[in-house]
């Protein structure tokens, strides 16, 4: 797992080896900064750290830089981006690899060098002997999206490493207004241990107070409010959006991939799938399943089905009618309301 491989070079436990792939870039980027981050010092960046992107330099140049003795230090990193000879993928590029010299180089890799391949590819091809060997002689991470107890282990890390913490009404409100895109939620946290300052522990109310709610999280409680009928308060949020200058086409189709959601995760959920199993099905995190999972209990199928197909009408005439877009949306929150 990518969080213990992270742990192990931050104890400085640097291997020679590394094949990060998959496609979660900022896991990928976060791993790459904390090996160079601890396995160099700051003046040997300058003569010690080397990137090479194999679409446009062939595998076997790069792989002289690792052979090269380090300068003023005890450990080169060397960075190979984009071996896209590990998968099935065809490459526009014109380079040709000698891919022996790499197979030779993993059986006998320099102490004094760490080799980092980055592979930012969802899948590699299992069957070609260099994606083999590099699977057994390499550290491998594989960057996927993170589960919710992941996603909470990686924030209780970053926050503790600041030697702050926070609470778990606090982190499950920060998953749910800002969502599970990693590269948000650095961001979020980052901000929120800025703004405590000397205070120990991040609260429910510091995420109510700092962190801004997505717009597919604004749409969500949106179609609750629908769902609800609690019209005048839908019709207030709307304004809301529309004053943010989002475009009420945009919000009609994320309220449509919202509610068709609801409505998937109810008939499975009826059906006798778990959280997990509706994850893998539809392809969406399971955080988000397991969210969709407590609303839909409030809603019946026909409410779903009902307020899908009016969207979709409201769908057709914004886009082949000459009315305001806006002024549908309202007029179809109106309608509902009876």
């Amino acid at each position: 797992m990518v969080l213990d491989v992270w742990k192990s070079i931050k104890r400085k436990e640097i291997a020679p080896l590394y094949l990060l792939f998959g496609n979660e870039p900022f896991l990928i980027n976060e791993t790459k900064r904390l090996i160079v981050e601890h396995a160099l010092n700051e003046e040997e960046l300058d003569f010690n750290l080397s990137q090479f992107d194999l679409e446009e330099i062939p595998v076997e140049k790069a792989l002289e830089e690792a052979e090269t003795l380090p300068f003023m230090g005890e450990k080169r990193v060397v960075f190979l981006h984009n071996p896209v000879f590990l998968t099935t993928e065809k490459s526009k590029s014109k380079v040709e690899h000698q891919i022996g010299s790499l197979e030779r180089y993993i059986q006998n890799p320099a102490p004094y060098s760490v080799i980092v391949l980055s592979a930012p590819y969802e899948k590699l091809d299992e069957r070609k002997k260099i994606t083999k060997e590099l699977k057994r002689r390499a550290v491998v991470v594989e960057t996927k999206k993170l589960n919710e107890q992941e996603l909470k282990s990686w924030v209780h890390d970053k926050v503790r490493a600041a030697g702050k913490k926070i609470d778990e009404e606090a982190l499950r409100t920060l998953l749910e207004l800002a969502g599970t895109n990693l590269m948000l939620l650095n961001s979020e946290v980052d901000k929120m241990l800025l703004y405590i300052g000397q205070d120990d522990i991040i609260t429910k109310e510091t995420v109510e107070l700092l962190v801004s709610k997505s717009l597919e999280q604004n749409v969500f409680t949106l179609v609750e409010l629908v769902l609800q009928r609690r019209i005048s308060e839908s019709v207030s949020m709307l304004q809301d959006l529309l004053n943010q200058n989002e475009e009420p086409i945009k919000i009609l189709s994320i309220m449509a991939g919202q509610l068709r959601l609801l409505y998937q995760v109810k008939e499975l959920a009826n059906q006798g799938y778990g959280q997990q199993r509706i994850a893998t099905l539809l392809k969406v995190h399971p955080f988000r399943i397991k969210l969709a999972l407590e609303k839909v209990k409030e809603f019946k199928t026909d409410e779903l089905l009902y307020l899908m197909n009016q969207l979709a009408d409201a769908d057709y005439k914004m886009k082949t009618g000459g009315m305001d877009k806006a002024l549908l949306l309202e007029l179809l929150f109106l309608k509902l309301s009876k």
